[in-house]
């Protein structure tokens, strides 16, 4: 780090523009450099808050005054500038790695985004990971913009009752207490963007959230120049009916790219977290058509590429879906006028089949008729996505359905606790999440054990604390008497095994399997020898009757027994909980219903801080479970909605929480180390903490997906108006023709070493150029699935357009294995992303 030597000192102004600066920057969110500053300014809001921007807000002139004139403090400041300025000026994993790359902005387009609780515009899983991604992408250097919706009131704050019922509750996110700042035009004016709706045309403010080096562009509609009802289109997350869903995915994605072009960003790839930011490929197409003077189909042509779609959906029932008269409402004049298209063409683009006229407009299939590439969020949810979106690649193998998968991660730095960044600052340094990981193989394998036990013993005692503090202002919410809210500051035992269990409240996470038996579980909670403590949080949607039942049901098992004092359920779980849970329980369960958990990353962030998973094979714990580094639930299979299984898998819960789990806690050597218990945690610490960190997730979106799609755009805009119109008027003919594509005979001659495959192929009003003709084999008996090129050999005598392909394999495995295919080519095309027709021999 960078001396101070020959360093002007600042005034007292520049300080307080520079903290300003600081505390608009939510980097302090996950660096903490700063927090004895904002913890000097106001000791008791930022231990409740963690909001730098709402200390510097509320403290008062005289307050700032005495610290300034604080000779320790104004040392406090300079060393916190240095390391600022350090990590501005330092060199980033993305300029060494591609020092000349391909594309100069990203743009990450997200329902929600989770940066901090200053900024709560997010509800979950989601915005987790957008938010992560974009710090990671920050600490590399990767240059990424985010775009994504302003609420006033974000998603509900949760009360909960004297009965245990869930009481939703929106505050106002007042803008002048957030940490964003008004985007401005040259000349001062606030900037604004606008888009027509049916009879009016809606003004949406903007705003900038700096995050590192990165930018998230915000929107939001109340503007005192829009009516009324058009003000509050960006009140709530997830709220309200299809209609506000609607006009919020048309802000996001036609809004948000007018946004980008009004700042002169004009990013080569967009990358669609979700179905929900789907019209950005429409508007980026529209743009093109205007700079291009081509139409709609070539302008699509040549943008898609560079749009990449995330899905996280794990069952087909999760898209966002919106009826033909809704969209006729919205879309019928953008699309006549602004696109130059029928409006059927464009539900065509959102329909399993174009031609029926009542099926709903689905965003994720006009996100995938969009983009270049598509993705899942861990590799079994990969294969699940492959199996939801098979429908539109008929005949398609499914291992061949375009999608692909990079596993989610967590932005380690956020959730880590200070005695575990000791740790790993110790065993691999300051920066280590800063580059390519490669440096943190074995890095905690020097660390002692009991320097490892220290550092969970620690985590766990600031977990305890919390939850008594929490409890006890929860109680005192609620009018609770002295006697409950003295009892509430003397739960749980710091010397106790701690399990987390929190999430949103929805059946197909099951968050009341383990009160299948409720007995068996309070007898293994108050185990007078080997006591465990159960800390449980989380909402249901409020529309969610179910899970807001599953809630009382737990809130009730609390109050009715003995769990009383090893059992809390803390309200209002969001991120600042989050932090703290994560970083002090010694075992995170979940067990949803496999597969519907796409990816999860609650779990992920147990692990830089020593914690271990105790979770269904299911999402990225399918991927990373091995005996050496936690315990998995259930048997890596599917079982729908079975209560039978439901109760199997409980059995197996309560089984080694019993038998294996809780006695290695206890296990102790005679210096009372749990030597087996900590060699686990060193496992999965080590092995896990960076293969699920979001620095390798952003690392892997720019080598795998980032890098090719816009490489893959430049070639297309710049391959000129004749190749574009050449590109779409081969789709056509194909579509056109594709019927009458048929094959004839098929011959196969063996030998030891080869089989050789000869059929003929009429390929009538198609040229050979058009098509390719393959030989495809299944994945069988321990062989991957294979696909050959066959060479047309010579035309058939006597026929018209019509050709021998002939093509040899090794013969390591039968030759019934093997059949030909014919499936579409252009050098410019992605097949079958662009044209999924297939023709088997059989």
């Amino acid at each position: 780090m960078p001396s101070d030597s020959g360093r002007s000192p600042m005034d007292s102004e520049q300080y307080k523009a520079w903290l300003r600066d600081l505390a608009l920057d939510l980097r302090w969110s996950w660096n903490h450099a700063a927090d004895e500053l904002w913890a000097h300014l106001d000791p008791e809001l930022w231990r409740l808050t963690h909001n730098a921007w709402v200390i510097l807000q509320t403290v008062s002139r005289e307050r700032l005054g005495q610290c300034l004139a604080d000779a320790s403090f104004r040392e406090k400041l300079e060393k916190t500038r240095r390391y600022y300025e350090y990590y501005d000026t330092r060199t980033h994993w993305f300029t060494t790695a591609y020092p000349d790359p391909p594309f100069k902005a990203i743009a990450y387009f997200s329902m929600e985004f989770m940066l901090s609780d200053a900024l709560p515009i997010y509800s979950g899983g989601l915005g987790n990971v957008s938010g992560d991604q974009l710090k990671a992408a920050s600490d590399l250097g990767v240059p990424v913009y985010g775009v994504g919706l302003l609420y006033q009131q974000g998603y509900f704050r949760q009360r909960i009752d004297a009965d245990g019922h869930q009481e939703p509750l929106y505050p106002y996110n007042d803008p002048t207490q957030l940490p964003i700042s008004p985007l401005r035009e040259s000349n001062g004016e606030w900037l604004r963007v606008s888009i027509q709706l049916p009879g009016v045309r809606l003004y949406l403010r903007t705003w900038e959230v700096r995050v590192g080096h990165a930018r998230l562009f915000l929107l939001d509609s109340n503007d005192p120049a829009n009516l009324p009802d058009y003000r509050g289109l960006t009140s709530e997350l997830y709220g309200g009916g299809p209609e506000t869903r609607l006009q919020q995915e048309r802000i996001l994605g036609i809004a948000g790219w007018r946004l980008l072009r009004a700042l002169g960003l004009r990013p080569e790839v967009c990358h669609l977290n979700e179905g929900h930011a789907a019209f950005v490929v429409l508007e980026r197409a529209r743009e093109f058509m205007e700079e291009s003077k081509l139409p709609f189909d070539e302008a699509l042509a040549a943008t898609r590429p560079g749009n990449l779609f995330t899905t996280h959906t794990p069952v087909e029932a999760g898209f966002d879906r919106f009826s033909p008269a809704l969209m006729k409402r919205h879309f019928s004049r953008y699309a006549e006028v602004r696109l130059g298209i029928p409006f059927s063409q464009l539900m065509g683009l959102g329909r399993l089949n174009p031609d029926d006229d009542s099926e709903p407009f689905n965003m994720a299939y006009l996100a995938i008729r969009g983009s270049g590439a598509v993705n899942g969020v861990s590799r079994l949810h990969g294969e699940v996505s492959r199996r939801l979106f098979q429908p539109l690649f008929p005949r398609w193998p499914r291992v061949e359905v375009p999608v692909t998968h990079v596993t989610n991660g967590v932005h380690v730095p956020t959730w880590d606790s200070e005695p575990a960044d000791r740790i790993w600052t110790e065993a691999a340094g300051k920066d280590r999440w800063r580059g390519d990981l490669e440096e943190l193989a074995g890095a905690l394998d020097s660390i002692p054990a009991v320097e490892l036990w220290k550092m969970r013993a620690e985590n766990r005692l600031q977990l305890v604390n919390y939850v008594r503090s929490y409890l006890s202002r929860q109680l005192a919410g609620h009018g609770a008497t002295p006697e409950e809210i003295d009892q509430a500051a003397h739960v749980f035992d710091p010397n106790s095994l701690t399990i987390g269990f929190a999430r949103r409240f929805a059946a197909y996470k099951r968050p009341n399997l383990m009160l299948q038996d409720p007995e068996r579980l309070l007898r293994i909670l108050t185990n007078r020898e080997r006591p465990a403590q159960l800390v449980i949080a989380g909402k249901a949607h409020p529309q969610d009757h179910e899970g807001q039942e599953m809630i009382r049901q737990w809130i009730q098992f609390i109050r009715n027994t003995a769990a009383r004092r090893c059992t809390v359920f803390l309200a209002d779980y969001d991120m600042h909980m989050a932090e703290h849970l994560a970083r002090g329980v010694d075992l995170w369960i979940n067990n949803p219903r496999r597969p519907w958990e796409a990816s999860g990353t609650s779990g992920m962030k147990v692990l830089v801080n020593g914690g271990l998973n105790f979770s269904e094979l299911d999402g990225w714990w399918a991927e990373a479970y091995s005996p050496e580094v936690g315990w998995a639930i259930g048997d890596g299979q599917e079982h729908n909605s079975d209560p039978e299984w439901d109760r199997r898998e409980a059995e197996q819960i309560y089984s080694l929480l019993e038998n294996e789990i809780i006695p290695m806690f206890y296990q102790r050597d005679p210096t009372g180390l749990p030597t087996a218990w900590i060699e686990k945690v060193r496992a999965s610490m080590s092995r896990l903490t960076p293969r699920f960190s979001a620095n390798r997730v952003a690392r892997e979106y720019t080598e795998t997906h980032y890098i090719s799609c816009a490489n893959a755009y430049r070639k297309r805009i710049t391959s000129g108006t004749a190749a574009l119109e050449g590109l779409v008027n081969w789709r056509r003919k194909v579509e056109k023709h594709w019927a009458r594509l048929r094959f004839g005979s098929l011959h196969v001659a063996s030998t030891d070493e080869l089989h050789i495959f000869n059929v003929q192929v009429y390929l009538h009003e198609l040229d050979a150029e058009t098509v390719r003709v393959e030989l495809y084999a299944d994945a069988a008996g321990g062989n991957q699935a294979q696909v050959v090129e066959m060479k047309c050999a010579a035309p058939l005598v006597g026929a018209s357009n019509a050709y021998l392909y002939t093509a040899s394999v090794r013969a390591d495995r039968p030759a019934n294995d093997f059949t030909p295919r014919i499936v579409p080519y252009h050098p410019l095309a992605l097949v079958p992303l662009e044209c999924a027709r297939i023709l088997w021999y059989r």
